[in-house]
């Protein structure tokens, strides 16, 4: 159970950092700021998610769940508020857009990792 939590943050640590590649607009000074930023972000999913979710159940389903990338964006800002300088996304339109690639790249990195597990 430890270390697939500790598997998990790297991955997304991983899938930060692809993200700051693909955008100038999202920036990571490095992988130990990717590593505090995928802590960050996996507390945030566990305390205030559910919370954003509950809040905005009507706007979920009136979108069929696509309102939950607003949601994981609104985590990415709240994550880069925390962080300072160290993490830096210019916009909710950036944050928007890296949330929807980090879910994608967060599922396939699941997936490999599950297959190589499995295999």
């Amino acid at each position: 159970m430890f270390l697939r939590g500790i598997l998990s943050l790297v991955m997304n640590a991983v899938a930060l950092i692809v993200v700051a590649q693909l955008f100038n607009s999202f920036h990571l000074e490095g992988f130990g700021t990717a590593l505090l930023a995928a802590l960050i972000l996996a507390v945030l999913n566990v305390v205030v998610k559910p919370i954003l979710i509950i809040l905005t159940l009507p706007f979920t389903i009136l979108t069929l769940g696509l309102f939950l990338f607003v949601i994981n964006a609104l985590t990415l800002m709240i994550t880069q508020g925390v962080m300072g300088d160290s993490f830096v996304i210019d916009g909710f339109g950036t944050a928007l857009l890296a949330a929807v690639i980090l879910s994608i790249i967060n599922l396939l990195l699941n997936r490999v990792v599950k297959d190589t597990l499995t295999s």
